[in-house]
């Protein structure tokens, strides 16, 4: 199944089932321009990630939508870019950009060629891992207040999707969390 597949059944279970989550994603009004971002960045953009963001634009404003386990609202291609330069701008930013191979912890701070992705409304980030090696594109998560990354989470969107939709059709959990729907109508993932 397509990236842009999971996308549509992600967003139609979250219509059904939990509609305040469903309805706070946002489709783009066009295609980013990934040859701009990609400028910016330094990286060139693996395609399960352009195709995500050709049909996710995040939510607007400052409104969370915990689509992506266990508490991140996916970005829009501008957010990811917005927060980027945000990091690339504090002394969080890791020293010795070659240094490390996708996938790998990092502790000293945040690397270029991390994109983020989603965010959990603090600091605290999910990032495309694009450094090279074996494990370039993989899904890692941020600790911003540790200033690391741990081991990858998924072997890239597609994986992170896939592993999305099928907790939400089949109830098991997407890591080490399980969905659940909220009474007010919000997706909530329960860590056991």
């Amino acid at each position: 199944m397509s990236v842009t597949d999971l996308w549509a059944r992600i967003v139609h279970w979250l219509t059904d089932h939990a509609p305040v989550t469903g309805g706070a994603l946002r489709s783009p009004p066009s295609a980013p321009a990934f040859g701009q971002l990609e400028t910016e960045l330094g990286v060139e953009l693996p395609a399960e990630l352009r195709e995500w963001w050709k049909c996710c634009d995040g939510t607007g404003g400052d409104v969370l939508a915990d689509v992506l386990p266990p508490f991140y609202t996916p970005y829009s291609a501008a957010k990811a870019v917005e927060s980027w330069r945000t990091h690339r701008a504090r002394r969080d930013a890791a020293q010795g950009a070659g240094e490390f191979c996708a996938g790998t912890t990092c502790t000293t701070g945040f690397h270029p060629a991390w994109i983020p992705i989603a965010g959990d409304g603090f600091s605290d980030e999910l990032l495309v891992d694009l450094r090279p090696g074996r494990l370039h594109g993989c899904v890692v998560e941020w600790e911003h207040e540790a200033g690391q990354v741990h081991h990858p989470e998924w072997s890239g969107v597609h994986g992170m999707l896939t592993d999305v939709h099928r907790a939400l059709s089949e109830g098991v959990p997407a890591g080490h969390a399980y969905p659940t729907v909220t009474e007010d109508g919000r997706l909530d993932w329960q860590i056991r």
